[in-house]
Order: C-alpha cells, then sequence, then structure tokens
C-alpha cells in the first residue's frame, strides 16, 4: 500500500516538491554559508519523494545522549535563517501541492502528506528521516524498545 501511495503522490505533484528540495539542496552547497542545511535539504527530498513509509524525527529521538546539541540557540538560529532563505517558498509549494491533490478525491493521503511536510519545510534543522518503524520503536518506552 506505501508503493502504491508513494507512486500516486509522485503522479500528482510530488514530483515537483522533490525537484522544490533538490534546488534547495544545490543552493545551500553553491551558498557556502548554507552548507549546514545540504544534510536536511536531502534527506527531506527523500522525504518528499516517499512520503510513505518514512518519517522526520528530533535528533534528540535518535541520539538522547546528544541531546541540546543542534535544539540549542544554534539550532533556532540556523533555523531562523532558513526560514528566510529557504523554509518559506518549500512550505508554500507543499501548501499548493497539498491543496492540488486534495481536490482529487484519490490525492487527498498524498494531500495530507504534502501538508505535514510543510511543516517541516519551516523547521527542518536538528530532523533526520528514518523508517516509520524505527520513529515507532525509538517512541516507545526505553524498557520495551529492544524487547521487540
Amino acid at each position: 500500500m506505501r508503493t502504491l501511495l508513494n507512486i500516486l503522490n509522485f503522479i500528482l505533484g510530488g514530483f515537483f516538491t522533490t525537484l522544490a528540495w533538490l534546488l534547495a539542496t544545490v543552493l545551500s552547497i553553491i551558498l557556502i554559508f548554507t552548507w549546514p542545511y545540504t544534510r536536511a535539504c536531502w534527506e527531506i527530498a527523500r522525504l518528499s519523494l516517499l512520503p510513505f513509509g518514512n518519517t522526520a524525527v528530533h535528533v534528540d529521538e535518535l541520539y538522547p545522549e546528544n541531546r541540546n546539541v543542534l535544539s540549542s540557540s544554534a539550532g533556532t538560529i540556523l533555523n531562523v535563517l532558513w526560514f528566510v532563505l529557504f523554509g518559506w517558498w518549500l512550505c508554500l509549494s507543499h501548501i499548493i501541492t497539498g491543496v492540488a491533490q486534495c481536490i482529487t478525491i484519490i490525492g487527498i493521503l498524498p494531500g495530507i502528506a504534502n501538508f505535514k511536510l510543510a511543516v517541516i519545510a519551516l523547521w527542518p534543522v536538528g530532523r533526520r528521516v528514518v523508517p516509520v518503524e524505527l520513529a515507532d520503536r525509538l517512541r516507545m518506552p526505553t524498557d520495551q524498545r529492544f524487547n521487540r
């Protein structure tokens, strides 16, 4: 089912949002002072291409021992700079694509996925794209994580 929904998302506009993320990735490489964004751009481009079966989690959930590395004031400054340079137009592209997808009945689920991506597009610093199963395991109580 995930594969079918990913193909549907791709056909109904997900391709264009993925291209927008790839453009942001290239721009973050060209502008030297935006290199810290390159990894986030690349990972979220992958999420934009395959939104079903993957999710974005905060780095604090993945590496609790390194808490506050990217969620500190430096991470906030990076996110504000991101919003000014890239975030607003990437968010707008996901909203437009999501509305266009929701107009059709078969595009409602990909449209909802694009609305979720629009929120991620605003503040991506400190997020990593992981499979949904890993994210579910990370959100379990610590004593149950590795008993599965």
